[in-house]
């Protein structure tokens, strides 16, 4: 199987054995952050540091003025790599020992400009903003997505991009201390703490015949349970979590709720594929990191499984939890059109919850679900055990498509 590792340009950026290392690895391609989201991360490897941290939201290389000129909300620049266009200075160090770039792009999570903007961002049925999860259906936010992601896919060297996400964010988040495990909350109270409730949202659930008081009632009776320590239904599962939302809320809410927010991320969805589709050289391939429940929320963005084949060519689908779990995630995406891709998401950093020891196995499973690429989070992160793994791992997969192709006579590099 084709396989790709995610890398930060600081992972490679003053390293100059980071290039040979990932190629030895056996990955065809890296795909490389160019906006990224607020971070503390080890480099195990690196000559000069061992922790970089990202203090806030920014692109890894420099914004066109011309392109943001004018507009309150617009990139920030980094200044914790002292390189003025990271991205670039390490595609090009990847690119010439034969690796294939593609850029990744954080789109809707970004908390300094949930910060500077605070009117721009989810808020919630009780009034709290998420200044981590800019609302995706308002118009200003719409604006900054699609200019983004034009701008930070299509980066020279990039062959394609990768979308993360790319839809609604929502309460959860990977919070600098948080306090959030105190009250147990299921699949589905979590979704009902991501509705958003802005003003722009509530005037979109009235189009519906939704008042918005009565949305804001609604939520907040469903949630009533839940502070008070009673268990509520959750359903279990993509659909059992949204059948749990339907008993909560009722249907006729829920459905209301579900039409709005689906039809925003829809329509983000594509304006942003479209953006970059226009910005990009022929062949440039637009994936997105992607959830088969078009409820869900956060970086895997929740999609519609049929729809998506009609705008982008893959996903990137986060295969975590075992088999069942990996079956429920690359399941809905399996009847899809020819040429396009499902890319099976594993992570492969042991201290993270990754197994990179079960890589072959995992992706072999993967692949029998319809995966037909691969995705290793996170190649910077990894100890030397863990890539030792992955080495082992990719050269065993390697053999045993090499066996299948030339027992069925076909070109072995053409087998998986």
């Amino acid at each position: 199987m084709r396989a790709a590792a995610f890398l930060y340009p600081w992972d490679v950026v003053g390293d100059p054995d980071a290039p040979a290392r990932l190629a030895e690895l056996g990955v065809q391609q890296v795909t490389l952050a160019a906006a990224y989201h607020s971070t503390r991360a080890l480099t195990p490897r690196h000559p000069r540091h061992r922790i970089v941290t990202a203090r806030h939201s920014a692109v890894l290389y420099p914004p066109d003025p011309d392109r943001w000129a004018g507009r309150a909300l617009r990139p920030y620049a980094q200044d914790w790599v002292a390189e003025p266009d990271p991205f670039g200075t390490a595609a090009r160090a990847l690119a010439a020992v034969g690796l294939q770039v593609h850029s990744w792009v954080v789109l809707a999570h970004n908390s300094r400009l949930g910060a500077d903007h605070p009117s721009s961002v989810v808020r919630n049925a009780y009034g709290d903003r998420y200044p981590w999860a800019p609302c995706i259906a308002r118009p200003e936010v719409r604006d900054y997505l699609v200019r983004l992601a034009a701008e930070a896919a299509v980066r020279p060297g990039a062959r394609g991009v990768e979308l993360e996400s790319c839809g609604w964010y929502g309460l959860a988040h990977l919070h600098g201390h948080d306090k959030l495990a105190g009250v147990r909350l299921g699949g589905a109270a979590e979704y009902l703490m991501s509705v958003c409730c802005c003003r722009v949202c509530l005037d979109g659930y009235a189009e519906l015949g939704l008042d918005g008081a009565e949305l804001t009632a609604a939520v907040r009776r469903a949630l009533a349970p839940v502070w008070a320590g009673a268990a509520v239904p959750d359903g279990g599962g993509r659909a059992g979590e949204w059948a749990a939302v339907e008993e909560l809320l009722g249907p006729d809410v829920a459905g209301a709720v579900r039409a709005w927010r689906d039809r925003a991320a829809g329509e983000v969805q594509r304006a942003v594929v479209r953006a970059v589709r226009d910005a990009a050289p022929d062949g440039f391939r637009v994936l997105l990191h992607a959830d088969p429940a078009p409820h869900r929320c956060g970086p895997d963005a929740g999609v519609d499984p049929a729809a998506v084949w009609t705008f982008a060519d893959g996903v990137v689908v986060r295969c975590a939890g075992g088999a069942a779990a990996r079956a429920a995630a690359l399941g809905p995406f399996a009847p899809r059109p020819v040429g396009t891709t499902v890319a099976a998401n594993l992570t492969v950093v042991a201290g993270m919850g990754g197994a990179p020891d079960r890589l072959a196995a995992d992706a072999a499973h993967a692949a029998a679900l319809g995966a037909d690429e691969l995705r290793l989070y996170h190649a910077g992160l990894a100890t030397a055990a863990d890539l030792a793994a992955v080495r082992g791992a990719l050269r065993a997969l390697n053999r045993s498509a090499g066996g299948r192709a030339q027992g069925s006579g076909a070109d072995p590099a053409a087998a998986c």
